[in-house]
């Protein structure tokens, strides 16, 4: 077992035991924080995720941001080993489960490039590093989208999951910020 992956095993237990206190105020305090804190440009498709594993919840924030006029989409894994496709999103419908068994919008939806992209994970630290599930899905997507110009990546998470250092790779994206139920804040 390597680093990261102990670090894996030690930031799923720390936010699994958040996740268990209130994810439902959590949640609703983080899209408070993050409306607060963030100003969007009026057309700003978002692209968030859905929930598993004990992952902060972001559909109250979604609903909030398409409440205002924005667009949502999630995220599909189109290949292994590829950047996240993104698919437009009605907010309000269970979507089919996608790989991995986490639901994602079908082949029907258009795909759309997002302004805003809300990425979950297992730890952050302050300097905007991220630590995920060793995918590299979110990684390979950020280094293409910024590549284009792109907007706003915001990690999702509670804020027991900030952590003081994460060990970091050339291939790894930092975040832009991040939002938790106690705060939001760009990265410096």
């Amino acid at each position: 077992m390597n680093g990261k992956d102990t670090l894996r095993r030690q930031a799923r237990a720390t936010r699994d035991t958040a996740a268990r206190v209130d994810p439902t105020g959590a949640a609703l305090a983080l899209s408070r924080y993050f409306l607060a804190r963030f100003s969007l440009a009026p057309d700003a498709v978002i692209a968030g995720y859905w929930p598993t594993q004990g992952e902060i919840d972001p559909r109250p924030l979604m609903q909030a941001l398409a409440a205002r006029g924005h667009g949502l989409a999630l995220p599909v894994v189109a290949a292994k080993a590829a950047p996240l496709v993104f698919r437009r999103w009605d907010g309000a419908t269970l979507p089919p489960a996608g790989r991995f068994g986490i639901p994602a919008p079908d082949a029907a939806a258009p795909e759309t490039c997002p302004g805003v992209i809300l990425v979950p994970l297992l730890a952050f630290d302050a300097r905007g590093h991220r630590l995920g599930y060793g995918g590299g899905y979110y990684d390979r997507t950020l280094a293409g989208w910024r590549a284009s110009g792109a907007g706003l990546a915001v990690g999702l998470a509670y804020a027991a999951q900030q952590v003081d250092d994460l060990p970091i790779e050339p291939t790894d994206q930092p975040l832009d910020a991040v939002a938790t139920e106690r705060a939001a804040w760009r990265i410096t």
